[in-house]
């Protein structure tokens, strides 16, 4: 079973209609991968030039601005690359997926591809789940990293590569009461993706923190910085 943990950041949302993502675009986009429910640090993670400007109230949410983006790939540029990563998953997870299989239907259609998400994979709301398992409590992300005691002290602003990570966690015991005897995925490497799970003789080991890497964590302080300074 190879299973597909994804989170969007995105430029925005349209307010006034169903479709929530007409007008606007996907900005950042990250997979974590699990096989046998055991994450392999085998991931893709990329940012993407909206070609559009990024509304103000999600800027303060996920810290990502237009001249960050503005020298990052466009979305179909990375597009055959994503697909490829995604070709063999049984399920794509995502928390309150319907946002971002909007979001993801729409970047097809621009990119004038002629399957929906739907087509090709099976979607797995692990939101609905949590819903269905906690009816009338909070189950947002963090809600649930803090009542599953999975360390999200990182989380700061939103970030699709650390949101991925932190709900594969969240998912694992949110759907199996598989709790800290999970296996360390190896260190993600930067425009690397690994083979595989690692073998069972490198031991278990407890969940650590989600892993940033220092590009990353540069990119995300900058930001910081520029929001602080405003």
């Amino acid at each position: 079973m190879r299973q597909i943990i994804f989170d969007t950041e995105t430029t925005g949302m349209n307010e006034t209609g169903d479709n929530k993502a007409e007008g606007h675009r996907i900005i950042e986009i990250a997979c974590v991968e699990l096989r046998n429910r055991i994450p392999t640090g085998n991931y893709f993670h990329s940012y993407f030039n909206p070609q559009r400007a990024v509304d103000e109230q999600a800027r303060k949410i996920h810290g990502l601005d237009d001249g960050f983006l503005a020298g990052k790939p466009l979305f179909s540029a990375k597009l055959g690359e994503l697909e490829a990563y995604l070709e063999s998953a049984d399920e794509l997870i995502a928390h309150n997926i319907a946002f971002d299989r909007q979001f993801f239907d729409h970047e097809l259609a621009l990119a004038e591809r002629p399957y929906t998400l739907s087509d090709r994979f099976t979607l797995v709301d692990s939101l609905r789940i949590a819903r269905a398992r906690f009816p009338g409590v909070r189950n947002s992300l963090d809600a649930l990293c803090k009542r599953y005691g999975v360390d999200n002290s990182n989380r700061e602003l939103h970030g699709a590569l650390l949101d991925a990570e932190l709900l594969a966690q969240v998912y694992l015991k949110l759907t199996g009461g598989q709790s800290d005897l999970l296996l360390k995925p190896a260190a993600p490497v930067a425009g690397k993706r690994s083979a595989g799970p690692q073998p069972a003789a490198e031991a278990q080991r407890h969940w650590m923190k989600a892993h940033i890497q220092a590009e990353e964590l540069a990119a995300h302080q900058e930001i910081m910085k520029n929001i602080c300074a405003q």
